[in-house]
Protein backbone atom coordinates (compact mmCIF):
# COMPACT_ATOMS: atom_id res chain seq x y z
CA UNK A 1 0.00 0.00 0.00
CA UNK A 2 1.17 3.39 -0.93
CA UNK A 3 0.38 6.17 0.94
CA UNK A 4 -1.71 9.05 -0.90
CA UNK A 5 -0.97 12.30 1.33
CA UNK A 6 -2.82 14.74 -1.45
CA UNK A 7 -6.14 14.30 0.72
CA UNK A 8 -4.08 15.70 3.86
CA UNK A 9 -1.89 18.36 1.92
CA UNK A 10 -5.03 20.01 0.51
CA UNK A 11 -7.35 20.18 3.49
CA UNK A 12 -4.04 21.97 5.69
CA UNK A 13 -3.62 24.07 2.78
CA UNK A 14 -7.71 25.10 2.70
CA UNK A 15 -7.68 25.51 6.29
CA UNK A 16 -4.81 27.60 6.45
CA UNK A 17 -5.78 29.81 3.25
CA UNK A 18 -9.33 30.51 4.83
CA UNK A 19 -7.80 31.57 7.98
CA UNK A 20 -5.00 33.68 6.14
CA UNK A 21 -7.84 35.14 3.54
CA UNK A 22 -10.16 36.12 6.78
CA UNK A 23 -7.85 38.03 8.63
CA UNK A 24 -6.24 39.44 5.37
CA UNK A 25 -9.54 40.66 4.58
CA UNK A 26 -10.81 42.22 7.95
CA UNK A 27 -6.89 43.90 7.54
CA UNK A 28 -7.29 45.17 3.98
CA UNK A 29 -10.30 46.34 4.38
CA UNK A 30 -10.14 48.22 7.60
CA UNK A 31 -6.57 50.03 6.97
CA UNK A 32 -6.65 50.86 2.84
CA UNK A 33 -8.47 53.61 1.62
CA UNK A 34 -9.57 52.32 -1.72
CA UNK A 35 -10.51 48.47 -1.63
CA UNK A 36 -10.05 48.27 -5.82
CA UNK A 37 -6.10 47.46 -5.57
CA UNK A 38 -6.68 45.09 -2.73
CA UNK A 39 -8.98 43.61 -4.98
CA UNK A 40 -7.55 43.73 -8.32
CA UNK A 41 -4.11 42.27 -6.36
CA UNK A 42 -6.47 39.62 -5.03
CA UNK A 43 -8.00 38.97 -8.43
CA UNK A 44 -4.71 38.55 -10.25
CA UNK A 45 -3.02 36.41 -8.01
CA UNK A 46 -6.21 34.19 -7.98
CA UNK A 47 -5.70 33.76 -11.41
CA UNK A 48 -2.28 33.48 -11.21
CA UNK A 49 -2.27 30.58 -9.03
CA UNK A 50 -4.90 29.27 -11.03
CA UNK A 51 -3.42 28.67 -14.02
CA UNK A 52 -0.70 27.31 -12.39
CA UNK A 53 -3.10 24.65 -11.00
CA UNK A 54 -3.75 23.99 -14.84
CA UNK A 55 -0.28 23.77 -16.09
CA UNK A 56 1.02 21.87 -13.82
CA UNK A 57 1.68 17.91 -14.00
CA UNK A 58 1.64 16.92 -10.57
CA UNK A 59 -1.70 16.51 -9.16
CA UNK A 60 -0.55 17.56 -5.38
CA UNK A 61 0.76 20.85 -6.86
CA UNK A 62 -2.11 20.89 -9.09
CA UNK A 63 -4.42 21.08 -6.34
CA UNK A 64 -2.36 22.99 -3.67
CA UNK A 65 -2.13 25.78 -6.69
CA UNK A 66 -6.17 25.56 -6.93
CA UNK A 67 -6.90 26.04 -3.36
CA UNK A 68 -4.53 28.79 -2.67
CA UNK A 69 -6.25 30.25 -6.46
CA UNK A 70 -9.60 30.33 -5.81
CA UNK A 71 -9.03 31.90 -2.13
CA UNK A 72 -7.50 34.53 -3.52
CA UNK A 73 -10.60 35.02 -6.06
CA UNK A 74 -13.10 34.93 -3.17
CA UNK A 75 -11.33 36.96 -0.76
CA UNK A 76 -11.38 39.69 -3.81
CA UNK A 77 -15.21 39.11 -3.38
CA UNK A 78 -15.22 39.25 0.68
CA UNK A 79 -13.26 42.35 0.54
CA UNK A 80 -16.10 44.30 -1.08
CA UNK A 81 -18.62 42.27 1.39
CA UNK A 82 -16.74 43.23 4.21
CA UNK A 83 -17.23 47.08 3.55
CA UNK A 84 -20.81 46.30 3.64
CA UNK A 85 -20.49 44.51 6.90
CA UNK A 86 -19.19 47.89 8.12
CA UNK A 87 -21.67 49.77 6.74
CA UNK A 88 -24.23 47.51 8.68
CA UNK A 89 -22.46 47.91 11.57
CA UNK A 90 -21.04 44.23 11.61
CA UNK A 91 -17.74 44.41 11.38
CA UNK A 92 -15.91 47.69 13.10
CA UNK A 93 -15.25 50.76 11.20
CA UNK A 94 -11.67 52.26 11.70
CA UNK A 95 -11.73 55.59 12.84
CA UNK A 96 -8.42 56.72 11.42
CA UNK A 97 -9.23 55.68 7.81
CA UNK A 98 -10.65 58.64 5.59
CA UNK A 99 -13.08 55.92 4.18
CA UNK A 100 -14.46 54.85 7.12
CA UNK A 101 -14.66 58.78 8.76
CA UNK A 102 -17.25 58.83 5.55
CA UNK A 103 -18.62 55.23 6.40
CA UNK A 104 -19.70 56.35 10.07
CA UNK A 105 -21.23 59.76 9.19
CA UNK A 106 -23.00 58.55 6.58
CA UNK A 107 -24.38 55.21 8.00
CA UNK A 108 -25.87 55.30 11.37
CA UNK A 109 -25.34 51.42 11.37
CA UNK A 110 -21.71 52.34 11.19
CA UNK A 111 -19.64 51.68 14.72
CA UNK A 112 -16.05 51.45 15.60
CA UNK A 113 -17.21 49.21 17.87
CA UNK A 114 -16.10 45.13 17.27
CA UNK A 115 -19.13 43.62 18.47
CA UNK A 116 -17.70 40.53 18.39
CA UNK A 117 -14.79 41.25 21.45
CA UNK A 118 -17.41 41.30 23.82
CA UNK A 119 -19.91 38.90 26.05
CA UNK A 120 -23.06 38.07 24.18
CA UNK A 121 -25.75 38.85 25.95
CA UNK A 122 -28.78 36.58 23.73
CA UNK A 123 -30.21 40.39 21.83
CA UNK A 124 -28.60 43.26 19.64
CA UNK A 125 -27.29 45.43 21.70
CA UNK A 126 -28.92 49.20 21.27
CA UNK A 127 -27.20 52.27 20.42
CA UNK A 128 -26.66 53.44 24.14
CA UNK A 129 -24.90 50.13 25.03
CA UNK A 130 -22.77 50.10 22.16
CA UNK A 131 -22.08 53.84 22.74
CA UNK A 132 -20.92 52.83 26.62
CA UNK A 133 -18.66 50.12 25.22
CA UNK A 134 -16.71 52.45 22.87
CA UNK A 135 -16.62 54.49 25.77
CA UNK A 136 -15.40 52.17 27.92
CA UNK A 137 -12.86 51.17 24.85
CA UNK A 138 -11.69 54.99 24.37
CA UNK A 139 -11.03 54.98 28.55
CA UNK A 140 -8.78 51.96 28.32
CA UNK A 141 -6.83 53.03 25.52
CA UNK A 142 -6.69 56.59 26.80
CA UNK A 143 -4.49 55.23 30.26
CA UNK A 144 -2.51 52.52 28.01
Amino acid sequence: MTINPIGMLTAITTIITIWFGHVMVRRVEARVERVEPAIAVCIFLGLFFGTGAVLVDSNQHSAILGIIGITFLWDALEIKRQQKRVKMGHAPANPKNPRHLTILTEFATATPVDILDREPCGKPYSQAELTAMLNAESKIEANS
